[in-house]
């Protein structure tokens, strides 16, 4: 069932989202050669932890840690280690919060060092989608609108759609109803009403859409082995538009 939320509640659920987009705006200057995936984790859980929040993903589900770091081939759900981040690769941050009793959730894909021209398009074309999925995303819409929008875009560069893994609604928990795919065909699935808030978060592969599960119990990762990228945002619909209540600001200010 879609949780509606009032104008109050949206106003604690954009502070979860702030607060998670603060915590990747702090580590957008320490992403860089060398740093570790756990040393990005460890100073992420302290940061949240220091703003009178705990970490959305710590203990969710299982899952070990504060962020779920994945790199390159690896799609989504990446558990941090120790291996050091080297010149060329790019790593998914995705980090949630807890704050005031509601969730924020929030992902980036970040260049490390020099990156390859391939790979920077597809970032850029990954963002794009974010954007256009985001404008679909009105009252009286519907959740297939969201997702041919990410989906068209994405196709027309011959990229991957990844069909396994979803955005979602998100307040009180991290996983609400509805599922918000990466794909699907207009004026189909969920209507969108004031109220609703989303996690939307196109995860957009270099070559096939199919993925696979690493014996982790966690990483997904593309069945090819090539590159896939990926961002995230919180919206709420106010008065008939999405209003996004994460912002890509505090990284984007860092990586000028």
């Amino acid at each position: 069932m879609v949780k509606i939320k009032t104008k109050d509640e949206i106003v604690l659920m954009r502070e979860s989202a702030q607060l998670v987009s603060k915590t990747l705006g702090m580590l957008a200057s320490e992403i860089k050669p060398g740093i570790t995936p756990l040393k990005l984790d460890s100073i992420s859980e302290e940061y949240i932890r220091d703003h009178g929040a705990i970490p959305g993903f710590k203990g969710l589900y299982g899952f070990p840690n504060t962020l779920c770091t994945s790199i390159n081939q690896e799609v989504v759900h990446g558990i941090p280690n120790d291996q050091p981040l080297k010149d060329g690769d790019i790593i998914s941050v995705d980090c949630g919060a807890l704050k005031n009793g509601f969730y924020g959730d929030q992902a980036y894909t970040f260049m490390v060092g020099e990156v390859n021209e391939e790979i920077k398009q597809l970032i850029q074309v990954t963002k794009e989608c974010l954007s256009f999925g985001i404008e679909q995303a009105k009252a009286g819409n519907r959740i297939g609108d969201i997702g041919f929008a990410i989906q068209q875009h994405a196709e027309k560069y011959g990229y991957g759609v990844v069909r396994e893994l979803v955005g979602h609604g998100i307040g009180k928990k991290m996983h609400e109803s509805p599922e918000v795919p990466n794909f699907g065909k207009r004026g189909k699935g969920t209507k969108l009403k004031n109220g609703m808030t989303l996690a939307i978060e196109p995860m957009i592969n270099l070559g096939t859409k199919n993925v696979k599960q690493m014996n982790d119990g966690w990483t997904i990762v593309t069945a090819d082995g090539r590159p896939s990228a990926h961002f995230e945002h919180d919206i709420a619909i106010v008065n008939g538009q999405p209003e996004i209540m994460t912002t890509f600001e505090y990284i984007e200010k860092v990586l000028v």
